[in-house]
């Protein structure tokens, strides 16, 4: 575990310092506040905790500790993690990739002859790539068997990656999930739901920086859901959307939150009709 590990006790907050602090230091990492407004206390616990363990007494201090060492900022960046996840987060998202966009790519890896690839982008605890594998299995697979999946996942978070290799959860990450795939993809050990073997196959996690890396592959659908378009400042956003545009197949699928907007204006992507969050890449073959 890291130094601004995930514990949950109330260090005592003082919510209106730590939003001055906050509001001063996320854009001087790339970041934005307004994204981080309705999480600030998950971040604040873990600045107090970071203050408690350096001594120091407010806000001011850390302040001053930042500019007389400039290796507490990546850790300062570190404390900014949100690891907010859960299965079937967005159920519309979710009930569209099951029944219209993974049979469509199924059927284009098969005429192509090839894998399809998926990439899930800033993936916590790995809630989002096994509801990718599960719904695969379920049905394109089912329809289309000679067709492999490759599911690429990655964070920058290390804990949140041995979470997610783990692939044990509690209930409560489990409550938007339809109950039949409940059933299905989960056993009960003790208090933990774990996904079943089969449906941790093909799977890669991988420990990426979102705002300097990518995959070295061209994917059919990349999921990039509240992480870059939510906390990620208007300058930072433009370069990963670049990023993610030269990592798509031509008429591959980009999803986003729901509560999220894509920066510039999207020339070469096209929302689906019915999942404004579901976007088709329009761009010309390269």
């Amino acid at each position: 575990m890291g130094i601004c590990d995930y514990a949950d006790e109330d260090p005592g907050l003082n919510d209106t310092d730590c939003t001055a602090f906050l509001q001063w230091a996320l854009p001087q990492l790339g970041l934005r506040w307004p994204g981080f407004r309705k999480v600030r206390r998950q971040v604040c616990k873990r600045l107090h905790r970071r203050m408690r363990d350096l001594r120091l007494t407010d806000f001011g201090a850390y302040r001053e500790h930042l500019d007389t060492d400039p290796a507490e900022w990546r850790v300062l960046d570190d404390c900014c993690h949100i690891t907010i996840s859960r299965f079937y987060r967005d159920r519309h998202v979710f009930e569209t990739l099951r029944r219209r966009i993974l049979p469509d790519i199924a059927a284009r890896a098969e005429r192509e002859r090839r894998d399809a690839r998926i990439w899930s982008a800033g993936c916590a605890s790995g809630e989002e790539p096994y509801t990718l594998r599960i719904l695969w299995d379920m049905e394109a697979a089912r329809s289309r068997p000679q067709v492999s999946l490759s599911l690429i996942a990655t964070d920058v978070d290390t804990t949140m990656l041995a979470r997610a290799r783990k692939a044990c959860f509690e209930a409560t990450s489990l409550h938007d999930l339809p109950r039949d795939l409940v059933g299905q993809a989960f056993d009960l050990t003790g208090s933990l739901f774990c996904v079943k073997p089969q449906f941790r196959k093909g799977i890669e996690f991988l420990n990426q920086d979102l705002r300097s890396e990518a995959p070295a592959l061209l994917f059919d659908i990349i999921l990039c859901r509240y992480v870059a378009f939510t906390y990620f400042a208007p300058p930072l956003q433009e370069q990963v959307l670049s990023r993610i545009l030269a990592q798509l197949l031509p008429n591959a699928y980009l999803v986003i939150g729901a509560h999220e907007r894509l920066p510039g204006d999207g020339v070469a992507l096209a929302p689906l009709a019915g999942a404004p969050q579901i976007f088709q890449n329009r761009a010309d073959p390269r």
